[in-house]
């Protein structure tokens, strides 16, 4: 066995991203010029500043603060997150440096602590990007969307414990399969618990298969894109990130996962736990791909999910994701309105804060026809002919949607919403053959700045339109300068700029955070630096064995792969379910046992998953009578060999080289 020393993890964890290193020094932010500060002040113009109820509802029910300031940490003492550090913009005007429609967001998202929903329905607030919702039965809580990491989710338990007794939690409630809504679930219940029977964990179904297809087969892109997204890697200031919309930011804590023990379907729809009746909606290709509503019929309390929220979601999320469909998304509101909305007496949801009374049907209304509009809009101008991005320019909300301070676009915005309608019905070509198959940004810039007549001339021109406020030009021009010339740090500096300004004026939180983020690489280079990754382990243990040799196969690098046939027999003995891995013509599939392997594997699932993990060496379990191994071990290594290993911090906003053409 001495010629094995691949330890397995290395298959599915190298490159998978995350850890934290030293950002460097940062660059001082420039000003808000003229034309950003005429911007914003347009804004306090334009929109009902003068309708302060949602302030009063963000503090309904207010019970106690978040403890020791707000600041929550690992076992080890490291911070993960902190509410104080978001308390810089209250009761204060907006700063030159921020849209004050989205000023006026941070505000509400900074109002943290506990709050009583409904007697029996309470939630923590701001201590995390998502709320922890706790519902009283009548022999224990039950938790709903148990956050994003264990650090937090405990924290907001304790918090409500401390105020409202020590109970056992009997259920857990996933309402969808996004990893903000189940990450920190470990602190809330014990696995063993729920093994035996003790705890419920309830889902929408196809739960499972959602939550890992999305954070595992492409957890190192979307972990890159997220750190822009939620500004993980900026400043919380007026110069910074403010808010991501959706929440204040998200923590950098552990992530888990534990799979349901019942998954809701289409005709499971009333279900009693623990004294209550929750009657249930399915949702599915709504805001996420496995999502659900209810109603609590003794509280006369309703939850949307995360398709009801105080600004307008994302049909397309820029961290990346599969476009969501609008029109499905508009479908399930109104159904969950027509009925629920007359005996609804609150709508509650995993982000943001409630609505009570004649609320209830006016935000249900208002965001199913704000989902509609786009669905809608989109479809006409796309069969009047108009791209994508035509499409974008061209959609604006009507007065009646866009005064609504839910509609906001925060998070998602109508520019790229449309853009996400788009692709969800007609995918990325937009018919015009002249862009079937353009040259990649470091060619094509090269050839533009020829054409141009050389980056001075461009540099000159784009100072001009600097100075006019065209920022979005000046932006897109200096993308294709700096593509061409990397090392050119004047026109680095100029887009930088460009970015800041837009980020200055921009009211959805995550497109701030994109700009600003990307303004900080062309500045100081790619910042490595603490984000929550999507790799989490938990999720890796709830793939099944197949999705397990399908990440593998992710990391197959094809060219260097040409010419290697390797077939690998596993017997998963627990299972009782025996695999093929083959690779040949590049690509490794997942088959049925091979007649003539190069080498047999035969181990149970937790010892796979151990080497997996890095918990095991194959070596240590054969000597342990857990595995055995018969045929040629040098396979192993050979297979390795072929892996690609992902570098979580690739450039983002600055270009890199292309490799070489296999």
């Amino acid at each position: 066995m001495k010629t094995i020393r691949m330890n397995l993890a290395a298959l599915l964890l190298a490159g998978l991203g995350g850890g934290a290193a030293l950002a460097q020094s940062p660059a001082e932010a420039p000003a808000a010029t003229p034309t950003t500060r005429a911007a914003n002040a347009a804004v306090l113009k334009e929109l009902p500043f003068a309708d302060i109820s949602d302030f009063a509802n963000a503090r309904r029910g207010y019970i106690a603060p978040l403890p020791e300031g707000g600041v929550i940490r690992t076992a080890d003492g490291r911070e993960i997150w902190n509410l104080g550090a978001y308390q810089y913009g209250n009761d204060q005007p907006a700063p030159d440096t921020v849209n004050p429609s989205l000023w006026r967001q941070q505000q509400l998202l900074a109002i943290g602590g506990l709050f009583e929903v409904v007697p029996g329905i309470y939630q923590v607030r701001s201590a995390d990007v998502s709320n922890l919702t706790i519902v009283e039965g009548k022999t224990g809580l039950i938790i709903i969307d148990p956050v994003l990491t264990t650090e937090t989710a405990k924290a907001g338990l304790d918090l409500y414990r401390a105020h409202r007794g020590s109970k056992p939690v009997v259920a857990v409630i996933y309402t969808h399969s996004h990893i903000d809504h189940f990450g920190g679930v470990r602190a809330v219940v014990d696995e063993a618990d729920v093994k035996a029977g003790k705890v419920q964990i309830i889902a929408p179904e196809h739960f499972v298969h959602e939550a890992v297809s999305e954070n595992v087969n492409t957890a190192n892109h979307m972990t890159r894109r997220a750190s822009y997204q939620f500004g993980n890697l900026l400043p919380k200031s007026a110069t910074g990130s403010v808010t991501s919309g959706l929440g204040l930011g998200t923590p950098a804590g552990t992530i888990t996962m534990i799979r349901p023990t019942r998954e809701i379907g289409a005709g499971d729809q009333t279900v009693q736990i623990d004294g209550l009746t929750f009657d249930f909606l399915l949702a599915p290709a709504s805001e996420a791909p496995a999502e659900m509503h209810f109603y609590i019929r003794e509280y006369k309390a309703l939850t949307a999910a995360e398709n009801a929220n105080h600004t307008m979601h994302n049909i397309q999320t820029l961290r990346g994701a599969k476009p969501r469909d609008a029109l499905g998304w508009a479908r399930v509101l109104n159904t969950t309105l027509t009925r629920w909305g007359a005996q609804a007496e609150v709508l509650y949801g995993p982000h943001h804060w409630p609505v009570w009374g004649a609320d209830v049907v006016k935000t249900l209304q208002m965001q199913r026809d704000l989902y509609k509009y786009l669905n809608d809009q989109t479809l006409r101008l796309a069969n009047h002919g108009y791209n994508k991005d035509e499409a974008a320019e061209l959609v604006a909300l009507p007065d009646e949607l866009a005064q609504f301070w839910a509609n906001r676009g925060y998070y998602g915005t109508v520019s790229h919403n449309v853009k996400g309608v788009w692709a969800y019905y007609l995918g990325w070509f937009d018919g015009n053959p002249a862009t079937l198959q353009p040259l990649p940004p470091q060619m094509s810039g090269r050839k533009f700045v020829e054409y141009m007549g050389g980056a001075d001339r461009i540099m000159a021109k784009a100072r001009k339109d600097y100075a006019a406020g065209e920022y979005r030009w000046v932006a897109q021009v200096l993308d294709t300068l700096v593509a061409a010339q990397p090392e050119n740090q004047a026109a680095r500096k100029l887009l930088a700029d460009a970015l800041t300004q837009m980020g200055y004026q921009a009211e959805s939180g995550i497109w701030r955070n994109f700009y600003l983020t990307g303004a900080k690489e062309l500045r100081e280079g790619v910042n490595r630096n603490s984000t929550p990754s999507t790799g989490s382990p938990d999720l890796l243990r709830a793939l099944t064995v197949e999705q397990l040799f399908d990440v593998v196969a992710i990391r197959l690098n094809g060219p260097k792969a040409q010419g290697h046939r390797i077939a690998i027999n596993i017997a998963v003995t627990d299972l009782k379910q025996d695999y093929g891995l083959v690779l040949e013509n590049a690509v490794l599939n997942t088959v049925p046992p091979v007649a003539t392997p190069d080498l047999s594997l035969a181990l149970p699932k937790d010892a796979l998953l151990a080497l997996l993990f890095g918990k095991a060496k194959l070596p240590e379990l054969v000597k342990g009578g857990v595995a055995t191994v018969s045929g040629d071990a040098t396979k192993l290594g050979e297979l390795a060999g072929l892996l690609d290993t992902f570098d979580l911090w690739w450039n983002v906003a600055t270009p890199r080289a292309l490799p070489a053409a296999p």
